[in-house]
């Protein structure tokens, strides 16, 4: 009988790992990842020449064309989420539920479809459907709902079709915004549609092209705080205004990066600043200033630094008589 009359029994083959069940479940894993190794990475159907695999086509896709160069990321910070919560993962394994089928059997209907439509976007779209609704069938509900924002995380990592043509709207705010900011600094610039000229002719005129946009920061960063919601320990509606905060914050910072290229043209070197600071802005400004408001916003919701306030909590102990009596436990941290 278990200890708590409430918490219902769990069978001794998941707890002690009976060897029917343990060499059951690894050898179901195992057989998974081969299945989706083929049909993943050696199945060829995509491509201009239907010569790339799934996995082959989304490695060429990542790329700077499509605004996806940090797309070679995205598997290491969904590893890395899944590092992060292995061992609350490992003590959430119970008995599996049958329902997680029906879910690895959507994902296969989705690669089905993709195959036949020779639609790689929705045969890697499948894929979170396949292991998370295999990790539910085999270790139960609570590793399912952990693992839910990792997996499902990889969708972002996938290029949309006519994506590009959002970064039309955002060159022109970003055009506007920059010609605005550049007067905060006493810059005068002329605006001629995504283009911005001197005033005075101290330079030549700057294109805001789609690179200039804000729409590559903008997915790299919601990858960022994506990841940075999921491991944060707020509750569920603060880690969605955590992640949507990458959009506002995004636009931002990539404002301040053009504005900034305006500045040094005006009162410094037109053609470093165009050249080696346009190059380098992103890294040296736009990622340290985003971060930082992101971190800002964080610490307004956690109500403090994250890390101080995790030290608070972990300030709180107490003492436990062994008189046995019933004096109230003495707190030995407050959070105050």
């Amino acid at each position: 009988m278990p200890e708590n009359p409430t918490e219902p029994a769990i069978d001794g083959d998941l707890t002690d790992g009976g060897d029917t069940a343990k060499y059951g479940r690894w050898g179901a894993v195992l057989l998974t990842v081969l299945v989706l190794v083929w049909f993943y990475g050696f199945e060829s159907r995509y491509g201009s020449n239907r010569s790339q695999s799934a996995f082959e086509w989304i490695l060429s896709a990542w790329n700077g064309e499509n605004d996806y160069e940090h797309g070679p990321l995205f598997p290491l910070v969904i590893a890395g989420l899944i590092v992060h919560r292995f061992k609350s993962l490992k003590a959430s394994v119970s008995k599996g539920v049958p329902l997680g089928l029906l879910v690895v059997l959507l994902g296969a209907l989705c690669y089905a479809a993709g195959y036949r439509t020779l639609q790689p976007r929705v045969a890697m779209g499948a894929l979170p459907f396949l292991l998370w609704g295999g990790a539910w069938y085999l270790w139960g509900t609570r590793v399912a709902k952990q693992l839910f924002f990792p997996l499902f995380f990889f969708w972002l990592a996938i290029p949309l079709p006519s994506f590009q043509q959002a970064t039309t709207h955002l060159q022109l705010l970003a055009t506007s915004m920059a010609h605005h900011g550049a007067g905060l600094f006493g810059v005068d610039t002329v605006v001629q549609g995504n283009m911005i000229a001197s005033a005075t002719g101290g330079w030549e005129p700057l294109e805001i092209a789609k690179g200039c946009s804000g729409i590559r920061s903008l997915m790299a960063l919601l990858m960022i705080s994506g990841a940075w919601a999921y491991v944060a320990n707020l509750s569920m509606w603060k880690r969605v205004v955590l992640f949507l905060a990458a959009f506002p914050l995004a636009i931002i910072g990539n404002t301040l990066r053009v504005v900034s290229i305006f500045v040094i043209a005006e009162y410094g070197n037109a053609e470093w600043a165009r050249g080696s600071w346009h190059d380098w802005s992103g890294l040296l400004l736009f990622y340290p200033f985003s971060l930082m408001l992101l971190l800002l916003i964080h610490s307004l919701l956690e109500g403090g630094l994250p890390w101080k306030k995790e030290k608070r909590r972990e300030l709180r102990r107490v003492v436990v008589s062994s008189s046995g009596n019933s004096e109230k436990p003495e707190p030995l941290g407050t959070e105050s």
